[in-house]
């Protein structure tokens, strides 16, 4: 991951500096927004991105914002994302201004999955992949989830955790884009659907 965030650092004509990201991620906490997390989600956005004829600058943008999207991670929704967007500023200082808002953004659009930048589409959807996985693949994340929210007691984790679930089913589309749509989608609304169900 370092060789990858050096490596969009000079395409962006800027000096790495990846600072803690990799101590960040792996931080004892972390069950599921860990490092396999972050790496999964810059393969998965790399492969993605074949299908779109993005610049060499844009998948630079892509690779960092995969690599940052959730660096800083402590279960506090939104928090966390602007905190690593700030974590990513900091970072790339000496990199283009245009660039830095460009990979700002992207980790921005993560607390809301919605952006009309079609390097957020990319992004987020990679960022779900998880959710197309296999049954085995995906229960082994849902009890990681689980364990990252240990503070809440059972009844309150159902019931919000049933929210989420409920709120991802009732999209009309989970993924943005059609390669994604391809890959994941009937698999992840099984999966949902059966988490869902187990949480009643």
């Amino acid at each position: 991951m370092r060789r990858i965030w050096d490596d969009a650092v000079r395409t962006l004509g800027g000096a790495p500096d990846a600072g803690d990201l990799m101590e960040r991620y792996a931080e004892p906490h972390r069950t599921y927004h860990n490092t396999f997390h972050v790496v999964s989600v810059v393969r998965d956005s790399s492969a993605l991105a074949d299908a779109f004829a993005f610049t060499v600058e844009e998948r630079a943008i892509l690779a960092l914002a995969a690599c940052a999207h959730d660096v800083i991670y402590d279960s506090r929704p939104g928090e966390d994302e602007r905190a690593s967007a700030a974590w990513a500023r900091e970072r790339l200082a000496g990199v283009d201004e245009a660039h830095i808002a460009r990979v700002e953004s992207l980790v921005l659009a993560t607390i809301t999955h919605s952006s009309d930048d079609p390097l957020a589409h990319v992004l987020l959807d990679a960022d779900l992949a998880i959710l197309g996985s296999e049954p085995e693949h995906y229960d082994r994340y849902s009890q990681a989830v689980r364990q990252e929210y240990a503070q809440y007691d059972d009844a309150t984790w159902r019931a919000g955790r049933a929210k989420v679930l409920e709120s991802l089913l009732d999209r009309e589309t989970l993924y943005v884009s059609e390669p994604a749509r391809q890959r994941w989608d009937a698999a992840a609304r099984s999966n949902l659907a059966r988490e869902l169900q187990s949480l009643a």
